[in-house]
């Protein structure tokens, strides 16, 4: 099958409430900012697929609005998928590994201000026995949280390290939303919100948009020298039934580790979709990045648009590849509660 690799990654600044701003509007200047820099146009583009939450939206098949915000005539070959872009790269991916295309924009966009988020998280799991005792995100996280903490796995002061480096990271990163420093005090007078995570062991409420483009090696060079090669990837799911789950042992994670022999590469930097604190400690321990260099954008505890994050992890790896004397660097994202559904993507630039 074809090498498939990076060639171009934008984010929309993360917003606190992106106000009168519709999902068009996010879209448009990502994806123009990368046609500009590549100089191309949507006539480049093979195959287009993006990532969303049509419950963020409040409509059947809202994403079709966002197609408004690419060219569409001629009809182009689309694609949509109703997960994290992350996913959405997933499938172009396969599209250009198969010969369908050469190229593939993706892109995710989403605005959470408008909504109860806690609601909408709820309609998205299993609608017979988890879904009609509304279970808040936040409250499912610390589910995991708590028995990590009581199992000895992680520890409290793992916990406000993770939210203190996270801050301290957000200065690396133009498009955050929460870059205000925070230090240990203040981290123990917060009040809980759902024991033991606090206000700032949870991700901010965020508005926003980003997108990517791919492209088979052989067309990969007609745009950059040193286009970032997707050397490994695989999506592992856990079963939707939070009962029937071990929330310490992450057995699809480690799956994935064993399929892509990711303990045989020594990676120079990492991005996890973390969204709560206590997961930085645990992936890390599970994927040994002890010693890795981890989420120097912040991560989602300072900006975490929902069906983008994910995208965002492996955009923020791209451009850390790019930017420095990195080789090897690893990607993360998620989906589900309590780290149901992961992605782990291996990226490589070439020497």
């Amino acid at each position: 099958m074809k090498k498939v690799a990076i060639i171009g990654y934008a984010q929309h600044p993360i917003l606190e409430n992106a106000g009168a701003l519709n999902e068009v509007e996010l879209i448009m200047p990502v994806v123009h900012q990368l046609f500009d820099e590549l100089g191309i146009s949507q006539n480049n583009i093979d195959f287009t697929c993006s990532g969303s939450c049509d419950y963020l939206q409040g409509a059947a098949f809202a994403f079709v609005e966002g197609l408004s915000a690419i060219q569409t005539n001629p009809p182009i070959k689309e694609s949509h998928v109703e997960m994290d872009a992350a996913w959405a790269m997933y499938e172009s991916m396969l599209k250009i590994q198969m010969g369908d295309a050469d190229t593939a924009l993706i892109y995710g966009f989403g605005k959470s201000s408008p909504g109860r988020l806690d609601s909408i998280i709820s309609l998205q799991m299993d609608p017979y026995y988890i879904s009609p005792l509304w279970p808040d995100r936040v409250s499912l996280a610390a589910i995991q949280a708590r028995v990590l903490l009581e199992k000895n796995i992680i520890t409290p002061e793992q916990m406000i390290t993770a939210v203190i480096e996270a801050r301290t990271n957000s200065k690396n990163n133009k498009n955050a939303l929460v870059t205000e420093l925070v230090d240990k005090e203040a981290y123990l007078a917060s009040e809980n919100i759902s024991s033991p995570l606090n206000e700032f062991d949870c991700p901010p409420i965020s508005d926003g948009s980003s997108a990517m483009i791919i492209a088979s090696e052989e067309k990969a060079y007609e745009f950059t020298d040193h286009p970032i090669f997707i050397e490994g990837i695989d999506h592992r799911i856990e079963s939707s039934n939070i009962g029937s789950r071990d929330l310490s042992k992450p057995t699809g994670i480690l799956a994935s580790i064993e399929k892509l022999k990711l303990e045989k590469i020594k990676f120079d930097v990492a991005e996890l979709h973390t969204q709560f604190s206590h997961e930085v400690p645990y992936l890390q321990s599970v994927l040994n990045l002890s010693d890795v260099p981890t989420n120097l954008s912040g991560g989602p505890l300072v900006g975490n648009v929902m069906m983008c994050a994910g995208l965002d992890a492996i955009g923020k790896t791209y451009e850390s590849l790019k930017s420095n004397d990195f080789t090897n660097g690893l990607a993360h994202a998620s989906s589900g509660p309590c780290l149901q559904h992961n992605m782990l993507v291996h990226l490589e630039k070439k020497s």
